[in-house]
């Protein structure tokens, strides 16, 4: 691995523009930009579920999709370089799968909330939709791995399961009622 940050202000950013880890420059509202910035800000999310007590196993998932979102990044921030593969994608399937089968067919729509870890996961999932509609924003300016976009919807995917199995696990789903009903 490279170097290691010594200091941590540069003043390099101040005007505007930052560093990609190819050594290029650009603004710090491009988009590529943008988009490891909101990923960044996803992790930062599931760092606040990983802080709940979670049903078995889950712990463990989460903090795999955390190394895989800094991947992730990592792959946004250095253009040409893939780090997310199809075994990813998979692997986050078969988790999902496995979260999934276990929960009965949903037939209402399900509101935020439920418990803090559960409520956790619905902004997590909120803001990994916002991280992919960046990376697809981006994908049509630049080149983008498809396997980073599959990951990326399928987490949310993801997200939304598990946010009804930890909400299940303690103190049950915030079903929505429709129309403002009373």
């Amino acid at each position: 691995m490279g170097h290691r940050l010594s200091k941590i202000y540069t003043r390099t950013g101040d005007d505007g523009t930052t560093g990609l880890g190819d050594g290029s420059r650009v603004a710090k509202d491009c988009l590529r930009v943008e988009s490891y910035g909101t990923v960044d800000e996803l992790n930062s999310h599931i760092g606040m579920v990983l802080t709940s007590e979670l049903p078995a196993n889950l712990g463990e998932t989460f903090s795999e999709i955390q190394h895989l979102l800094f991947d992730l990044g990592g792959e946004l921030c250095m253009p040409g370089f893939v780090f997310i593969k199809q075994g990813h994608v998979d692997w986050l399937e078969q988790e999902l799968d496995k979260l999934n089968d276990n929960l009965p067919m949903l037939k209402e729509f399900i509101l935020p909330g439920g418990n803090a870890a559960a409520a956790a996961c619905h902004i997590s999932r909120t803001v990994c939709r916002r991280a992919e509609r960046l990376m697809v924003g981006l994908a049509r300016e630049e080149t983008i791995e498809p396997c980073a976009l599959a990951f990326i919807n399928r987490l949310s995917d993801f997200l939304f399961v598990a946010a009804r199995v930890i909400a299940r696990a303690d103190g049950g789903e915030v079903l929505w009622r429709g129309g403002g009903q009373k």
